[in-house]
């Protein structure tokens, strides 16, 4: 059966040489399927010294693309295209289509068949036309080169500079309502749209992601998030003069304050890295938990004593050694208690960081009685050496810490987390 079939195409092979027709019935298999579609590219572009279009086949639909045979093209023989759109769009793709169309920012659009409802193209006659039923893309142009790119954003309170953050200039356009400049950020993007008509406010975008990011680079981002929150003046500057600025409205309240929280936790990783010289990037997510411990590590770092709702008891062995002070506290009365532990750590993203040798204190402890009982007991019968008890801060309050080198000027004063949401503990 497999000697017939390789027969029958030798056949129809030499039969389709006869007639010059062996690349028609594509014999050569897909090197022929390429010959053709090159061929038929170059008749398309003999058709225009300006312009031409790129085809190509997917599944039962052919896409066109229209594109310039040299940078002047538009200027030499213009294209008019007229899009008749079928409703309203949807807010997201108005705002896309506004971008693009309007200010020139370098993004595709796809405007879906249901939102078209004809395209009118009005140029050479081949390529003129109405067309129905079709779903119309259009994607920036290629990049041109810039003269300069090192620019940086300047925020300002009247005349005073009150921040500059530098960038790279990745963009320069122009649509039908305005114009458009992109900065390019470590993590993020800004974009500014200036609209032409005398008087009108611009525009800005800014998106960034801390994701794989350190929290120094973090911080920077949040820093410039915070500004534009703020509203005010800012400029894009380059080393020739001012690109592009505005005026800024402030943005809501809840905005700014979600940001100031964001701001603080990263802030606070940054002061744990430094002191551990461990640094590894913003972990996407924090338990409650380990959001106190981070607080209370950079506190602690800085020198000061803190308050820990995590030791609100501590266990100690007696020693054997008697004194009235000692025979006091196990007989219930409040007494101050200090003691030290080799190393406060927390462990945050599977890291173990180790602040160093602590201390921890409270000035009024009492014995729980039963172990008091036991205690004093123990003395008596002068066996009190490895006995163990348990002492808790008076009314309900937690023991504080303190690192082993640190000389707070508050003494044993905590001072307070301050972490919306979470009670201070006392």
């Amino acid at each position: 059966m497999a000697v017939f079939k390789e027969r029958h195409q030798d056949q129809l092979f030499e039969a389709a040489k006869v007639y010059g027709q062996e690349r028609a019935l594509f014999m050569d298999g897909v090197r022929d399927v390429s010959a053709r579609v090159t061929a038929l590219g170059q008749q398309a572009d003999g058709l225009d010294d300006h312009w031409t279009v790129d085809f190509a086949r997917q599944g039962t639909r052919v896409v066109h693309t229209l594109r310039a045979k040299h940078p002047r093209a538009h200027e030499v023989f213009s294209v008019e295209i007229t899009l008749t759109g079928n409703g309203p769009l949807t807010p997201d793709l108005a705002q896309a289509v506004r971008r693009s169309l309007g200010f020139g920012l370098p993004e595709e659009v796809v405007l879906p068949r249901g939102a078209v409802e004809s395209l009118t193209v009005i140029g050479p006659e081949w390529l003129s036309g109405e067309h129905l039923d079709v779903e119309v893309r259009w994607q920036p142009a290629d990049k041109v080169p810039l003269a300069e790119t090192a620019v940086e954003v300047a925020f300002f309170d009247g005349e005073h500079v009150t921040a500059c953050y530098p960038g790279t200039l990745a963009h320069v356009g122009r649509g039908s309502v305005g114009r458009s400049v992109r900065v390019d950020l470590a993590g993020g993007s800004l974009e500014l749209m200036i609209p032409s008509a005398s008087g009108a406010s611009a525009s800005l975008r800014f998106t960034f992601s801390l994701e794989k990011l350190e929290p120094a680079a973090g911080l920077r981002l949040l820093r410039i998030y915070e500004r534009i929150a703020a509203g005010g003046a800012f400029e894009v500057r380059a080393s020739a003069g001012v690109i592009g600025g505005g005026e800024l409205p402030p943005r809501p309240e809840a905005a700014r304050q979600e940001a100031a929280r964001l701001r603080g936790y990263i802030e606070d990783l940054e002061a744990v890295q430094r002191h551990c010289e461990q640094y590894f990037p913003i972990p996407d997510e924090l338990t409650p938990t380990d959001r106190i411990a981070l607080r209370m590590a950079r506190l602690l770092v800085q020198g000061h004593c803190v308050a820990s709702p995590f030791l609100r008891q501590a266990r100690f062995t007696l020693n054997g050694q008697d004194s009235p002070t000692l025979r006091s506290l196990l007989s219930g009365e409040p007494h101050a208690v200090r003691g030290s532990t080799a190393a406060f750590a927390l462990t945050l993203a599977g890291r173990h960081l180790e602040l160093g040798p602590a201390h921890f204190y409270h000035p009024h402890v009492t014995v729980d009685e039963e172990d008091g009982r036991r205690a004093l007991a123990a003395l008596e019968a002068g066996r009190g050496e490895g006995c163990e008890v348990t002492v808790r801060p008076v009314g309900g309050e937690c023991f504080r810490h303190l690192l082993h080198d640190a000389a707070p000027g508050s003494g044993w004063t905590p001072v307070p987390l301050e972490l919306p949401g979470f009670t201070e503990p006392r």
